[in-house]
């Protein structure tokens, strides 16, 4: 899970989006965390800056997940309910290998 994280400060710094590394951890960290968990190897990351940012994991599981509340005692249950208010969308891609969840975040307006 660190590794993702460093992956995703490095890009955005590189993009320089750094104003987003909080948000796009956690949301990252939620979707590969689920992937982990639900999925099966192999799981990969991809972030792709287009007019937002798009966060995409990808794993050989056919099973999607679904949002849900937790309850009280629920160790696991809130990971799309975190990334939900977080993302512009989110959404899952049936792949032929598997499946993709993906989450949008918006990017600021470039001040000049």
């Amino acid at each position: 899970m660190a590794g993702a994280r460093c992956e995703v400060s490095r890009r955005l710094t590189d993009w320089r989006l750094g104003e987003l590394a909080f948000t796009t951890e956690l949301v990252v960290s939620e979707l590969v965390t689920n992937a982990i968990r639900y999925g099966r190897p192999p799981i990969q990351l991809r972030m792709i800056r287009d007019s937002v940012l798009i966060c995409e994991v990808s794993d050989s599981s056919s099973t999607a997940p679904h949002m849900r509340r937790a309850r009280t005692f629920d160790e696991g249950g809130r990971g799309l309910l975190l990334v939900a208010p977080f993302a512009e969308r989110w959404g899952t891609r049936h792949l032929p290998g598997g499946k993709s969840i993906w989450a949008e975040i918006g990017i600021p307006d470039e001040r000049a």
